[in-house]
């Protein structure tokens, strides 16, 4: 797990400034504290910071072939390196290190921009072709590693992290009004948008060309899923998945420095603790909490699924001042906003397990691919819904559109009615109705199309779900959207904040092919939610551990403390009107969406506290 960085002239073909590299390698040393390494050459300019986790000695990059032609500088994990390396060797390539990286060097001589189809794992890469003068960035197929980029005039600008890229330009970054529209209606800011003005993101799969004064962004990840015919009976996919989960805990634990597991009290990493033993014992494991004076607490569950399977458990305690007095640090790590409670945990045991260990599995992936979310539910049933008569559900909006505190359900409810799949799936995953947030805007400061940007980054995804069902299309979405730039973006950055490299095991690239292959009677099925998933559950863990109501990586325990902090210093920046958010947000709109908090009227505190961590983003950049 490293960063990497870079800038390339590719219209005038000016020489890059070593210190400029330098300076922007600089900014990601808390991504590699381990080792640091350059190359220019002309016009293009790589920086590199290492954390050393697979072949200590030898993985120094920027990295080349023998005869130079090829330099790669990447980011993250290649978990099936060594099969890779066996087909390459058998085709004549000579290796010089026991590095996942060279097999990068290698593959694109071998197979051009196709070895990235033959690669499992996480990855931000950037590859320099020298006989072309051809710079490739790619994004692993599901966005676990990131790379941000900004094309100024006849030059590139590449980082693993926002900061790298600003360092490169030396510029400070406005605010885009589009990005932040998208980021108060969904909690994260949508691939290939940021928050920063001019600064971008490469969706998850996609790859960034430049070549012959010009460039060029697609997606190379392109899986089209199928249903399996004949469909797999529930013993035969049952089996197919424990396999392919034991696969992938196997390789995710490939590594020559300690690894542990960060542990909920839920079955997703209860299971990865289960796997994780048959491939060694005594694993560390962590878990962040917050007392038992609070009933949506993980801390004894988690210690006693640790207590079944023999870890070494650490617990790591939260409080309210803690959370509190720790927020502008972790926005200042997010670089972009993202408002998930979760990020506060996150953050915590995160900080923990770095004491111990370099790198931490964690179960992140199966309520995305096998329906742990409520929205699962009203999506699956939707149909039902769909299939009455037009009057009838007319009465049942009325009745709901008077109960209190219930958005969540009315935004289910409205959208069913929306012929178009991607704006369906838009409104279920907002948080507030569109002309709710665009009325939060001061006059002219958004664009009048700012809501539905993200539909526009949706749509080349379009033609993949022609044969999925409904679940299997919103879970699709879901894996190249909510998924990498919610979830797995602030993951990234709070554990690498620490020098800690996070592996997601479920998000191999096998299982989550099978995954969206699979139809969603495998998923959803009656009031049961990740049901194929539970079933292998059942085979590794205690009922009792199996049968837990689901709580979140502590996350709700923040949330009732945002709903209870009516006379915090939160509250104040509500009604302050010198808060920065007041240069893009009316106040009066604002405070009205808190009063409505307040009185109980509505739940409004996921925009609250998205709010919240804008003003403290704006203070911090």
């Amino acid at each position: 797990m490293c960063g990497i960085c870079g800038q390339y002239n590719f219209v005038d073909s000016s020489p890059v400034r070593l210190d400029d590299i330098k300076r922007m390698t600089g900014s990601l040393v808390h991504r590699g504290p381990d080792d640091e390494g350059f190359f220019l050459a002309g016009p293009l300019g790589l920086g590199f910071r290492r954390l050393s986790i697979i072949d200590l000695g030898g993985g120094h990059q920027p990295m080349s072939d023998q005869q130079e032609s090829v330099w790669v500088v990447f980011n993250g994990e290649i978990y099936n390196f060594k099969e890779l390396r066996n087909e390459l060797e058998s085709c004549g390539h000579v290796f010089r290190t026991k590095s996942d990286t060279e097999v990068i060097v290698h593959g694109y001589k071998e197979w051009g921009d196709g070895v990235l189809d033959r690669l499992n794992g996480m990855f931000g890469l950037a590859i320099w072709d020298v006989s072309k003068k051809r710079l490739l960035l790619a994004r692993d197929p599901f966005g676990i590693k990131l790379v941000y980029f900004k094309i100024e005039g006849n030059r590139l600008y590449f980082g693993s992290e926002v900061r790298a890229v600003l360092q490169g330009t030396q510029e400070k970054a406005e605010v885009d009004p589009t990005s932040l529209n998208l980021f108060l209606r969904y909690r994260y800011t949508p691939s290939p948008y940021t928050l920063f003005m001019g600064i971008k993101k490469l969706p998850p799969g996609a790859k960034l060309v430049v070549e012959r004064g010009s460039s060029c962004i697609t997606r190379w990840y392109r899986s089209k899923p199928t249903h399996f015919v004949p469909i797999r009976s529930d013993n035969e996919a049952k089996e197919e998945l424990l396999a392919l989960y034991k696969k992938a805990v196997q390789r995710h634990l490939i590594s020559d420095v300690p690894v542990g597991l960060l542990l909920s009290g839920g079955i997703d990493s209860g299971l990865l603790l289960a796997l994780m033993n048959l491939y060694g014992k005594s694993w560390p494991t962590y878990t962040v909490g917050y007392g038992s004076s609070f009933a949506d607490d993980e801390l004894v569950d988690a210690a006693e699924t640790a207590r079944v399977f023999s870890s070494i458990h650490t617990p790591v305690t939260l409080t309210r001042s803690a959370f509190e007095e720790a927020l502008p640090k972790i926005v200042a790590c997010l670089e972009e906003p993202v408002s998930t409670a979760s990020i506060v945990p996150m953050y915590f045991v995160c900080e923990r397990a770095r004491q111990d260990v370099k790198v931490a599995l964690i179960g992140q992936g199966p309520d995305e691919l096998f329906g742990g979310y409520r929205r699962h539910l009203g999506v699956q049933y939707g149909a039902y819904w769909g299939n009455l008569p037009k009057r009838v559900r007319g009465a049942l909006s009325s009745v709901v559109g008077l109960l209190p505190r219930n958005e969540t359900l009315k935004r289910g409810l409205y959208s069913l009615d929306i012929p178009d799949r991607m704006r369906r799936y838009q409104n279920v995953l907002s948080i507030l109705p569109g002309a709710t947030i665009d009325g939060l805007f001061q006059d002219g400061i958004v664009p009048a199309d700012a809501g539905d940007k993200i539909l526009d980054s949706w749509e080349d995804l379009r033609e993949m779900m022609t044969d999925t069902d409904e679940l299997g299309g919103f879970q699709y979405l879901e894996a190249r959207s909510t998924l990498p730039d919610e979830l797995l973006m602030y993951a990234d950055k709070l554990s690498m904040a620490h020098s800690l490299e996070l592996r997601v095991p479920y998000l191999d690239k096998e299982i989550v092919q099978f995954a969206e292959r699979l139809p969603a009677k495998f998923k959803v099925r009656g009031r049961s939610q990740k049901w194929l998933h539970r079933q292998v559950c059942q085979s590794y863990l205690p009922s009792a551990c199996v049968n837990r109501v689901k709580r979140g990586f502590a996350g709700n325990v923040v949330d009732d403390w945002f709903r209870g902090a009516m006379d915090s210093k939160m509250a104040a920046t509500f009604m302050d009107s010198q808060s920065q958010m007041y240069r893009y947000l009316k106040p009066r709109e604002v405070q009205a969406l808190f009063q409505d908090h307040s009185t109980g009227r509505n739940d409004n505190h996921k925009v609250l506290f998205s709010l919240i961590v804008f003003e403290e983003w704006l203070r911090v950049h």
